[in-house]
């Protein structure tokens, strides 16, 4: 016998099932809740597991309902979505509950996000870009002089102040409408460092030790109102410069290759590893900018209706994984004064392109039979579990646990749609603890 006694489109990739559990069924579960609670109920002048039924129903009639609901509900849901074939995108919201009444069957109403209907069109032609993952000899030579400088020191130096000093000075914000009162402050800076405001690098060039100068500094701020100018804001500042410095650069031998590392004996391999490096990041960047053409040519050729709750538990995501983020850094996300719903409203669009991969990436699965082994799968679970230092059964626990076991078997098997579509599938194992943002759930 059917439990579902209707099934309706109710909005863009939203259906609204009404469900029917049998009075029979009903029953029998009341009789369990209260065999239960009858076990565990202390009334005055009945001991304990002796009271009679229909004391329990009038004395725990609340709790009775309460518990065969909860019990009923996710049982016949999945029968119901068994017997209607939907495949819900996040769990069903349940509302509409009727009361339970002797002898009566319980009708509940569930409403679910589905999968849009998707038509595939071209999934084989894509103009992807191919560039060299050969570095340069002066990217080469950039990045040594990099390692050159962050090996050196800094010394003292009598002459005026130039880009790549470093200079010691104090810097006193002057009184003005919006901070009346002057403020000093000792600081370092690095002359030229894309950090260091212009102005300030501007005037302290020239400068030697002792001498003082005035300078403005102009920034923006948020706009009052939505849509409105930004305010600008210039405040004056004056400097004393108290110290001058210069760094003490290593020659490029092979001292400074083991001051490096002292895994390099030579120049040499300091360079060749120095190559190799860069060539493994070319390589990566190539994978990101071939897998993004990728997306936003499939998200370009097939366009659909995107489910809204999916789309907002995205955004909610997004926005924790945000906060999160500052919290991690020691910032009190609580009285940051950050406007939360406008930071949801930005992230929307990026919602949608993620969501909107996702799905397209599952349905092309579908449709080219692309599956993730066994073998890959328990690849993936170890290879994580020793990045975690935990062992693969613990961790297959934990993420079943947390109802995240499927939604890695899901993320994997986008993954390798995507390598298939790339045409690198061969090439490549099951990828473990970083995965793409757009194919994660």
């Amino acid at each position: 016998m059917s439990v579902v006694v209707s099934q309706r489109d109710v909005g863009p990739c939203r259906k609204q099932l009404t469900i029917e559990v049998p009075a029979p069924a009903v029953e029998a579960e009341t009789q369990r809740v209260i065999e239960d609670i009858g076990a565990r109920a202390r009334i005055p002048g009945f001991r304990k597991g002796k009271i009679p039924k229909e004391i329990l129903r009038r004395r725990f009639a609340k709790d009775i309902e309460d518990q065969v609901k909860e019990r009923l509900l996710p049982r016949y849901w999945r029968q119901a979505q068994a017997e209607s074939s939907i495949e819900p995108l996040l769990p069903p919201e349940v509302e509409e509950m009727a009361e339970l009444l002797p002898g009566s069957p319980f009708t509940f109403v569930a409403t679910v996000e589905t999968r849009p209907e998707i038509e595939l069109r071209n999934i084989r032609d894509f103009d992807l870009p191919d560039p060299s993952i050969e570095p340069g000899t002066m990217e080469v030579d950039e990045t040594i002089e990099n390692l050159r400088r962050q090996a050196g020191g800094w010394v003292p130096v009598d002459r005026p102040a130039s880009r790549g000093d470093q200079v010691g000075i104090e810097i006193t914000a002057l009184a003005s409408p919006e901070h009346p009162e002057e403020r000093t402050d000792p600081i370092q800076v690095e002359v030229g460092d894309p950090n260091v405001w212009e102005e300030l690098t501007a005037a302290l060039q020239g400068l030697s030790v002792g001498q003082e100068t005035t300078f403005e500094h102009r920034h923006e701020h948020p706009p009052a109102e939505e849509g409105g100018p930004p305010q600008v804001h210039e405040q004056r500042y004056r400097l004393r410069v108290n110290e001058i410095k210069e760094r003490d650069l290593p020659p490029l031998d092979d001292d400074f290759a083991a001051k490096v590392s002292p895994d390099f004996k030579t120049f040499d391999e300091l360079r060749e590893a120095v190559v190799r490096r860069l060539r493994e990041q070319r390589v990566e960047a190539r994978q990101e900018a071939r897998q993004k053409a990728l997306l936003d040519q499939l998200r370009e050729r097939h366009p659909i209706d995107l489910p809204q709750g999916v789309l907002r538990r995205e955004v909610e995501q997004l926005v924790q994984d945000y906060a999160e983020g500052l919290a991690r850094r020691g910032m009190d996300v609580q009285h940051a004064g950050i406007d939360w719903n406008r930071l949801g409203e930005e992230m929307m669009p990026l919602a949608e392109r993620r969501v909107h991969a996702r799905l397209l990436l599952d349905a092309v699965s579908e449709a080219e039979q692309i599956a993730v082994t066994e073998e890959e799968f328990e690849r993936t679970l170890a290879a994580l579990a020793r990045a975690q230092g935990a062992s693969t059964p613990a961790l297959r626990r934990a993420l079943d646990e947390d109802g995240r076991l499927a939604t890695l078997r899901a993320q994997l098997r986008r993954e390798k749609t995507i390598r298939r579509l790339l045409g690198e599938e061969e090439a490549q194992e099951a990828p473990a603890p970083e995965l793409a943002a757009e194919t994660q759930t």
